[in-house]
Formats: C-alpha cells, sequence, structure tokens
C-alpha cells in the first residue's frame, strides 16, 4: 500500500535534513509530509527546497504553532485525502530512527496500529536520565491501569495506522495534545475494535534542538486519561448492573 510518513516540524532546521535523507535511504518507496507551524528558523523553507528536488518529499505549511496533535490531524487528513494506505507518525529530531521504519511496515497493514515501542521485551532508550524512564513508564502503567488496554507504550509517538482504521475514528473530535494525544489515538483504536501490534525500538535522545514536552503536556495527559478512565469504569460498572436487570 501506498505509504506516507508524516514528520511534523518547529524549528527543526539542523535535524530534518537528517531524518529525511535517513527515511529515504530505509524506505525509499514511501512519501514524506512535512508539516511545518510556521518555524522562524528557516525549516519551511528547507522543505520546500528539498520538495522541489525530490518528488518523494511533499509540505504542508501552517502558519503558526498549533501542537503535535493538530499536525498530524492535518497531515492524517492530507494523507487521506490522497488514498495513502498507510500514514506514519515520525518525529524530525532522529529519535525515531529512519533504520528502524522497515520494522514498523512490515507489520503495518496487518494490524490497524504498529507502534514501536520502547516497553516490550527488545525495546530501549538511550541518553535518558532515569528520572525519565520512570515518567514513562509510569505513564503508560497509569495509562493501562485507567483504560484497561493492553498496550505497553501508548504514550509512543513512532507509529503507524491504516488508511481504514483512520476513517473508522471520528478525528474532528479529537483535540488532545503531545502524549495525551498519543493515548487518545491508541484507545481509540482499541474501542473500534483494531488490532495493535508493538514491535520494539531503539529510542534515541535527540541530538538537536530542545524537547517540545512540558508540565502542561504532562499535566494535560494526566487529567484526561483520568477522566476518560473515570468514564470506561463507570460505563463498565453500569453495563454489568442493566446486564443483570435484564436477566
Amino acid at each position: 500500500m501506498r505509504t506516507l510518513i508524516i514528520i511534523p516540524t518547529y524549528n527543526e532546521r539542523e535535524s530534518l535534513p537528517r531524518q529525511v535523507d535517513g527515511v529515504r535511504e530505509a524506505a525509499p518507496d514511501v512519501d514524506i509530509l512535512v508539516v511545518d507551524d510556521g518555524s522562524p528558523d528557516g525549516t519551511g523553507e528547507w522543505a520546500d527546497e528539498r520538495a522541489a528536488q525530490d518528488s518523494h518529499v511533499h509540505v504542508l505549511h501552517r502558519t503558526s504553532k498549533q501542537g503535535l496533535g493538530a499536525a498530524y490531524l492535518a497531515g492524517f487528513a492530507w494523507g487521506l485525502e490522497r488514498d495513502y494506505g498507510i500514514l506514519v507518525e515520525m518525529d524530525a529530531d532522529g529519535s525515531h530512527q529512519a533504520k528502524q521504519l522497515p520494522s514498523l511496515l512490515e507489520h503495518a497493514g496487518d494490524y490497524e496500529l504498529v507502534i514501536g515501542s520502547r516497553w516490550v521485551p527488545g525495546g530501549s532508550v538511550v541518553n535518558w536520565p532515569t528520572s525519565r524512564k520512570w515518567l514513562s513508564t509510569g505513564a503508560n502503567t497509569y495509562v493501562g491501569l485507567a483504560l484497561g488496554i493492553g498496550v505497553k507504550d501508548a504514550t509512543a509517538g513512532f507509529r503507524a495506522y491504516t488508511a481504514d482504521a483512520l476513517r473508522a475514528l471520528d478525528l474532528d473530535s479529537v483535540e488532545s495534545q503531545g502524549y495525551c494525544f498519543q493515548v487518545d489515538m491508541c484507545w481509540r483504536v482499541v474501542r473500534d475494535g483494531g488490532r495493535v501490534r508493538e514491535v520494539p525500538i531503539e529510542f534515541v535522545e535527540r541530538e538537536f534542538g530542545t524537547s517540545k514536552m512540558s508540565g502542561d503536556i504532562i499535566r494535560e495527559a494526566l487529567v484526561k486519561v483520568t477522566q476518560w478512565g473515570a468514564q470506561h469504569r463507570w460505563h463498565q460498572v453500569t453495563g454489568v448492573f442493566r446486564r443483570r436487570n435484564d436477566a
């Protein structure tokens, strides 16, 4: 199936060329969509120059920094309009290594969602402090307990969706960002009956630029996952009572 790699950018002028080159080498037949949120460092301009030289590279310009979730949703819409069968999320900073892209694509299409996972056997992280590991593993444990989904790395951002899976979801209702966006999308696929496959990856901390993670992103994820979990458990409890009354 035709595959589109969606790479959101904001001030990624140093890292984006390396990532695009890596993707073109690892998976020569895929297309790349750079979704740039008006980067003042010239990221969008570089992407335009590359797209003019390479028919596999495309650019979607947005006027302001609107967040990771909104960038991916715009990329999904662009790809679905052009009938791509597989749509992949990938960071520009090199933490998602292009050489591992074939591992995701190997299973894409057989599952509605394939996740490059740090927390399954064979997965790992490089250059992370212990506190960052605890934050990620703790967040994923909490997601699993709150939502009851058997996914080890629901916050991971290196993932591949089938177009059919995305079309089946109400993407217009997705408002979450950052970690919360990834959890939200994963949970939507699971609730819709989609199959999820996790493949191990080595996640490498970025070499260039600064992390987009913030306290607001962490708080949003905590609050929303708690709300979703409470609603999920309430529906489970009320469903049990309804079935007993019907019996």
